[in-house]
């Protein structure tokens, strides 16, 4: 087979008229040739850090949207299954992965659970580790987000991180803000990655320190406008990824918007194209071609440099993807899960109170951090109740694998004037998190998830919206179209209940995590990021 093109040489930095000869899913010629076709042959974008999970897709039907985007590898943390089901959720991924072309390079999840502050479905221990470090589809170990484990020398912590070196396989970090002494302590520990940064001075200290940066833009962080400017003068150090991805905005887009962007800004498109399509490779040792004569024929064809509109697809010589239209055939799959929890009542969400302020949670759009804020409470009858005047609304986290008492908290800014959301991906432990204007919201929108064994949704009154994640409680066991399609409907009616933020769900979905600073909720209580402890509700 032969593909002409403009052939993007991202080592050399040249652009030529030329032809690719492909044979046996290989590259065994590129040869410089005059013709007439403009569009521009490139190696295919690589996502540097994404939980497949997060698309709630599994990952055959992720792999179906990937590829209209020119996506032909990922470097994927599958955590958040593993929190649900161990090491048989990686095992799972892995194996439904093998059955489509897109190239998955799954991580061993160093922290499940993340903390021991919550209610996981799995622990996965040093020895865990190791086991799956011995096998040749594990590539790394994924984000050590227990960095205070690592700044106290915590045995096990430090356990996980010698077998990766024992096995050779690069450790990915998690330490947003982590700065000055600590920062060098974690880093020394053997820890080469970052995609937590999330201001241009922290990336920075990272990138001189020796690390490398992992710019991210996700369904809910996005950091792109943060830390962009430092790729003209890093670019070998840096990478892109999505972390989180909702099924809706992978309709859209992925890596290649974040090209688009870049080259908009007038960074040299070499210097972006190494970040989007190169430095994995040779970080994670990822069997990805590179476009170069004898490498495996993973590449893209564009229409040009700018808007990185993606022609075709090919990974291992094969036309994955041509004009809009995917060729990943759907496979079969199984759905297994871990929902074992009863239907609640209304009493369970009611919290009695009489202080004059309490610790509320502040969402920030566009990032996982909070901020704890203090705010006079609303009481009526003695208990305390959501404040839609003052968007001060009642946040519940229900343990999804055993009965037993939901956690209460205020937030602000959902916005919501009527109504309630809730969630089982919630990440890490993927227990319900739900945020309602009052206890009845609360409760109907919890029990239809629970009806569901898994899943989001959107109520208010007897209209509701739910899109159903049998597979583990937060995937779904839908096409990948039909499932963003839904998403969609859900998230528009959470728009029309009043949240103005621009991924309500995806950032409802980080709310119950406790190693992102500072104020969560888990299964067990209000959770202080910055002193990693419980604190009350009412401000003493």
């Amino acid at each position: 087979m032969q593909i002409q093109g403009q052939i993007v040489d991202i080592a050399n930095r040249r652009i030529y008229s030329g032809e690719l000869t492909v044979a046996n899913g290989k590259i065994t010629s590129i040869t410089e040739k005059e013709h007439a076709n403009k569009t521009y042959l490139l190696p295919g974008f690589i996502d540097a850090h994404i939980h497949i999970e997060s698309s709630m897709l599994v990952p055959s039907e992720f792999a179906k949207l990937a590829v209209l985007h020119g996506t032909v590898a990922t470097i994927s943390d599958p955590h958040e299954i593993a929190n649900v089901l161990g090491t048989a959720g990686v095992y799972y991924m892995i194996e439904n992965s093998k059955k489509v072309p897109l190239k998955f390079h799954f991580g061993a999840p160093s922290c499940v659970p993340a903390t021991a502050f919550e209610t996981a479905g799995a622990v996965i221990d040093s020895d865990g580790i190791k086991e799956l470090l011995t096998s040749p589809d594990i590539y790394y170990l994924a984000e050590m987000m227990n960095y205070p484990g690592v700044l106290f020398d915590d045995p096990e912590v430090l356990k996980k991180i010698a077998w990766a070196k024992h096995f050779n396989k690069p450790v990915d970090g998690h330490a947003p803000g982590l700065r000055g002494e600590p920062v060098k302590k974690y880093i020394g520990a053997g820890i080469t990655t970052d995609h937590e940064c999330f201001t241009f001075d922290e990336a920075q200290e990272k990138l001189s320190l020796g690390m490398k940066v992992i710019i991210r833009e996700g369904s809910a962080a996005k950091n792109f406008e943060a830390l962009i400017d430092l790729l003209p003068e890093h670019f070998e150090n840096m990478m892109f990824c999505s972390d989180d991805k909702h099924p809706d905005d992978l309709i859209v887009s992925h890596i290649n918007a974040l090209c688009a962007r870049a080259v908009a800004k007038d960074i040299n498109v070499f210097k972006v194209l190494q970040a989007a399509c190169i430095n994995p490779i040779g970080h994670y040792k990822m069997n990805v071609g590179q476009l170069r004569e004898n490498d495996a024929a993973d590449f893209i064809v564009v229409e040009d440099l700018k808007d990185f509109k993606v022609l075709q697809t090919y990974i291992d010589g094969e036309l994955v993807a041509d004009n809009g239209k995917s060729f990943v055939k759907h496979v079969a799959f199984e759905t297994p899960n871990n929902f074992n929890v009863k239907a609640k009542n209304v009493s369970d969400f009611e919290i009695s109170g009489a202080a004059e302020k309490i610790r509320v949670i502040e969402a920030l759009e566009g990032q996982l951090i909070t901020n704890e804020i203090h705010h006079k409470p609303l009481i009526r009858d003695g208990k305390i109740v959501s404040d839609v005047e003052n968007d001060i609304l009642k946040m519940a986290v229900v343990n999804r694998y055993g009965d037993t008492k939901p956690a209460i908290a205020f937030i602000k800014n959902f916005g919501l004037q009527k109504g309630a959301i809730a969630s089982s991906v919630a990440h890490d432990c993927h227990n319900i998190v739900v945020v309602g204007t009052s206890d009845e919201e609360i409760c109907n929108a919890v029990n239809l998830l629970i009806k569901n064994t898994g899943g989001i949704c959107a109520v208010k009154g007897s209209e509701q919206k739910s899109l159903a994640l049998p597979v583990a409680g937060i995937m779904s066991d839908k096409d990948g179209w039909e499932t963003g399609k839904l998403y969609q409907e859900i998230d528009a009616m959470a728009k029309s209940l009043g949240s103005t933020l621009k991924a309500p769900f995806m950032t409802l979905s980080f709310m119950a995590l406790l190693v992102i600073p500072d104020l969560k909720l888990s299964d067990k209580g209000l959770f202080s990021g910055n002193s990693f402890s419980f604190v009350d509700l009412e401000v003493q």
